[in-house]
């Protein structure tokens, strides 16, 4: 098979560069961005870490039901495009304005409303990838998605990390200084998008366009619940995915609040985190180089282990180089987990509804994300401690890896 990427192929990688910088924003500055905002209202570190937490959850939440219905709404002629640029758009514009609140209360509404917007773009681009390569390719087409955009949001982050960290060298305030974070990463998003947005065409779709779109979207949706439940396989591997990818979810989400709640060093923290995205770039295409000699459920089945194991260490983790260890044991699992998992699912269901079933996908995925957050935010507040609040996660990945078991004997 010819591992060279199709100019098609290259522009739906270059989504997965403009979009990551939002999340390798939100993965480090933005939580340390909240923390000031939140300690400077009198908030204790360890309820500035469980609201974060808990914002994560709302939007995930918002998402999970939105989902399904755009993710099937897409499904007929024409639709898929357009409601992947809106959402696109409602996640790049938040992110840019996310420097004018003042109040940690409105700060996490913006945050909320931008990360939605992200969520569910990565609806419709995940759903695209049937549009834009073949069956056979999707393993090395979606670990290049993951792997280019690991380090592609780099450039953007270490532009913005030398504005943050440098603001009072360059003679500007902190707010203007993250005015211009966020503005950059949101342009950088909205620029890589264009190519995409420009030369993609969907070519599977379930119906023409319906005259009654929205009754149309929810009496399919209707259907495709009921097929799942009849395609043991497909209901199995959402059930183990709902569990294992939740976990990974949260270790994202949550990394930079946990390190900032135990006191470790906020530079040390973000320069770890990008450790984590450099290290991702080339695990990430080596996984997918063994998926072609390597069944990508073994391979899968690896990654959720390798993480339950990540989540056991962070447990007792209270020192500044286990956090840095951590860091680039992520890196090593992080994209290979996320794109063999979309490649493998996308393999599994019919091509011309891949929108209603990415849509349900997302519930289980980064929809079902609320649940791992909410946890460990909770447990953190019960137990006043977020050492222990991080034992949950190892719990998920467990369930997970027992349910895709089971799904690969259906």
């Amino acid at each position: 098979m010819n591992n060279k990427l199709t100019k098609l192929e290259k522009q739906w990688v270059l989504y997965d560069v403009g979009n990551s910088a939002f999340t390798l924003l939100v993965a480090t500055i933005v939580p340390i961005y909240f923390n000031s905002i939140s300690s400077a209202a009198g908030l204790a570190e360890v309820d500035y870490l469980a609201y974060w937490g808990y914002s994560a959850s709302i939007s995930t939440l918002i998402v999970a039901f939105l989902g399904p219905v755009l993710g099937t709404m897409a499904d007929n002629k024409g639709f898929k495009k357009i409601i992947f640029t809106i959402a696109m758009l409602v996640g790049a514009v938040g992110l840019s304005v996310l420097w004018v609140p003042k109040s940690w209360q409105v700060f996490l509404a913006l945050y909320i409303f931008a990360k939605v917007g992200y969520a569910c773009s990565l609806i419709f681009y995940d759903s695209m990838l049937s549009d834009v390569t073949t069956p056979e390719r999707m393993d090395i087409v979606s670990s290049n998605g993951y792997a280019w955009g690991y380090i592609g949001s780099c450039i953007p982050f270490l532009v913005s990390l030398v504005i943050v960290l440098m603001n009072e060298s360059l003679g500007i305030s902190m707010s203007t200084a993250m005015m211009i974070a966020f503005m950059i990463n949101a342009l950088w998003w909205i620029g890589c998008t264009l190519p995409l947005l420009k030369n993609y065409k969907q070519i599977h779709y379930a119906a023409e366009r319906p005259k009654h779109v929205v009754a149309t979207t929810f009496k399919t949706l209707g259907g495709t619940f009921k097929k799942i439940l009849s395609q043991k396989k497909i209901l199995l591997f959402l059930i183990a995915f709902f569990f294992y990818i939740d976990g990974v979810y949260t270790i994202i989400d949550m990394a930079t609040a946990y390190g900032s709640a135990l006191g470790l060093d906020t530079t040390g923290l973000l320069l770890a985190l990008l450790v984590t995205q450099i290290v991702a770039f080339p695990s990430a295409l080596t996984i997918a180089k063994l998926s072609k000699t390597v069944e990508a459920s073994k391979l899968i089945k690896i990654s959720i282990l390798a993480y339950t194991a990540i989540a056991l260490f962070a447990v007792q983790l209270d020192k500044q180089w286990e956090f840095w260890l951590l860091a680039v044991c992520v890196g090593l699992f992080q994209g290979g987990i996320q794109a063999l998992s979309r490649s493998y699912f996308a393999q599994i269901i019919p091509a011309d509804n891949s929108g209603e079933y990415f849509g349900i996908y997302d519930i289980c995925g980064k929809g079902a994300s609320f649940m791992g957050t909410a946890l460990v935010s909770f447990t953190a507040q019960m137990l006043g401690s977020a050492n222990g609040a991080i034992a949950i996660i190892a719990v998920m990945f467990v369930i997970g890896y027992s349910f895709f078991n089971k799904s690969l004997k259906a």
